[in-house]
């Protein structure tokens, strides 16, 4: 992958767990019933997997990680 694919990545990742993690927040509504999507869940698994997307990142820029 290529510098601009990974940043596109990368922010649609960090979007999504802005956006659940903003949704997550919000009071629960017994009016509109159960929540149906997990908002958390999906927040920390979009957090999660933005920190492979950043590696890459580093590794395409030059900075050497691992061994």
């Amino acid at each position: 992958m290529d510098i601009p694919l990974t940043l596109t990545i990368g922010a649609v990742f960090l979007g999504l767990a802005i956006f659940s993690g903003w949704r997550g927040a919000r009071p629960p509504d017994p009016r509109r019933g159960p929540r149906m999507m997990p908002w958390r869940v999906i927040m920390v698994t979009a957090a999660a997997g933005l920190l492979p997307i950043l590696v890459h990142l580093l590794n395409l820029v030059g900075v050497t990680t691992g061994r």
